[in-house]
């Protein structure tokens, strides 16, 4: 059968047209439904919600603020590179198993060998001494102790990484302040520093460095809080703290305002993740450098003023034993023979309120007051005692570390505090005993030549009853002028300290 008789099979003429009939519609809904979706599509470009242009005018502002930050702020801050390299002596086993667990007789004590660690952070170009003729100028840069104090070999990045020897020009521990230089031919610009006394909670924060070794990075976020104390290593700073994410190699780097202006030197992190940002970074404030800069440059180092007192931050119980309450300030418990606070009038037991009319907030504060004064200085000194307020006027003296670490002239020499419930209940004490709980005794002071010993309970000085911690204190100024002793008891016994003549 040939192809035109098939074609006009009765059978197959229907299957065709069927068939054609299938295939014509499936094209026309395909060509439909594409001509729907490309309608849909421009239907939708056609219909965007415009943006609130009053919205976008701010958010570009303050995009614009945060360029010219980064243009400002970026060439002052630099990454330092540090090597610290030490010496330490190891066996020498030649290779002989035998040397290896028995040693070698014969071997000597063994070889030196170097130990090089590396380490990154970053810090902030502030003064520059021009160069005269082919002389290059000298940039200094402030960083933290913490990044170059230990270090045998420093280097300075730039922001488009050009490197340059530095050295150490001074360092602060208390602080936690460093100082590097080194010389450019360039001209280089300078960081503007701020006013960081004028800084509060919700201002902007921004922190440009090198966190993790990732050069001229800029983050940003807000002041969390100021005046933050407790710092490591006993940094005496009123932190300022930031959201702003802050990490490893971050230290020494610029916390900056929404100026531009230098505000805070990032210093460390509160982390429980092995030192990853959570959000809490702290800045030592500018304010707290300024005249350390002057001082390194000139001296390469910072000298203290001193008082010659030993502070506490009292607890509830002292606060309520001294009347106390609602008061805020620091409690002088010891005072060195022969300081500025002796000889300007300040006794153990004084609760310090203020420095030449600025109120005092606790311990960390003061410290960091004093420490500013200039030796030479005399500051006013608003204190509280036998719940009257008095006014003292000190001349401070230059700090000497030997001297403020001589426990000999701490007087007198013993932490108490009121006898508790808990206390009693502890020791087992009558409960018609009164007196003064011995907390701690420093070695080599009055208190410990005289015998005193931890959970003494001290019921007398000089001959003269003490029940509580106001008596205590009240008692030593008036009766214990040339020497001292106390009444104790001990467990079952009573004693009498033997006396301590000054």
């Amino acid at each position: 059968m040939n192809l035109i008789k098939k074609l006009s099979n009765k059978h197959l003429f229907v299957f065709n047209l069927v068939f054609l009939g299938a295939l014509f519609g499936f094209c026309a809904a395909f060509v439909t439904i594409s001509c729907a979706k490309g309608g849909n599509v421009q239907a939708q470009e056609g219909i965007a919600t415009p943006l609130p242009q009053e919205a976008l005018s701010v958010a570009e502002s303050l995009q614009t603020a945060f360029r010219s930050i980064s243009d400002r702020v970026l060439p002052t801050v630099v990454e330092l590179k540090t090597v610290s390299i030490r010496r330490q002596q190891v066996p020498n086993f030649n290779g002989i198993p035998w040397d290896f667990f028995f040693g070698n007789p014969n071997d000597g004590e063994g070889r030196d060998r170097e130990f090089r660690s590396q380490g990154l952070g970053s810090g902030i170009i502030v003064r520059m001494v021009k160069g005269t003729g082919s002389k290059p100028s000298v940039y200094y840069v402030l960083t933290n102790f913490h990044v170059v104090g230990d270090a045998n070999e420093i280097s300075v990045a730039l922001n488009d990484g050009t490197e340059y020897t530095a050295e150490l020009v001074g360092k602060d521990e208390r602080k936690d302040l460093a100082m590097v230089s080194f010389e450019c031919k360039e001209d280089l610009p300078l960081a503007v520093l701020g006013d960081s006394d004028t800084v509060h909670v919700g201002d902007w924060a921004i922190a440009i460095g090198n966190p993790l070794g990732f050069m001229s990075s800029m983050t940003m976020g807000i002041v969390s809080a100021v005046g933050r104390t407790g710092g490591p290593a006993g940094n005496i700073n009123d932190f300022i703290q930031t959201d702003t994410s802050i990490n490893q190699g971050n230290s020494g780097g610029a916390l900056v305002n929404i100026r531009g202006e230098v505000i805070g030197i990032n210093t460390w992190i509160a982390s429980s993740t092995g030192g990853g940002s959570m959000g809490l970074g702290f800045a030592i404030p500018i304010n707290n450098a300024k005249r350390s800069i002057d001082e390194f440059i000139n001296k390469g180092e910072i000298s203290y003023g001193w008082l010659g007192v030993s502070l506490t931050d009292p607890d509830k119980d002292v606060i309520q034993a001294m009347n106390l309450t609602g008061k805020r300030g620091a409690m002088a418990t010891q005072i060195f023979l022969g300081s500025p606070a002796e000889k300007g009038g300040i006794q153990p037991g004084d609760f310090i309120t203020g420095l030449n009319g600025k109120e005092v907030r606790g311990t960390n504060q003061l410290t960091l007051m004093v420490g500013d004064l200039k030796p030479g200085e005399r500051a006013d000194f608003s204190i509280i005692r036998d719940g009257a307020e008095r006014n003292l006027q000190i001349r401070i003296e230059a700090r000497n570390n030997e001297v403020a670490a001589e426990n000999s002239k701490l007087w007198p020499g013993v932490y108490v505090v009121p006898i508790t419930d808990s206390i009693r209940q502890s020791l087992k004490l009558d409960s018609k005993i009164e007196g003064l709980y011995v907390g701690q005794v420093i070695a080599r002071s009055p208190a410990a030549v005289v015998g005193l010993a931890r959970q003494d309970i001290i019921t007398g000085i000089n001959g003269e009853k003490v029940k509580d911690l106001a008596s205590f204190y009240k008692v030593m100024r008036e009766k214990a002028g040339r020497e001292i002793w106390f009444d104790v008891q001990r467990g079952e016994s009573n004693l009498e300290t033997p006396k301590f003549k000054r």
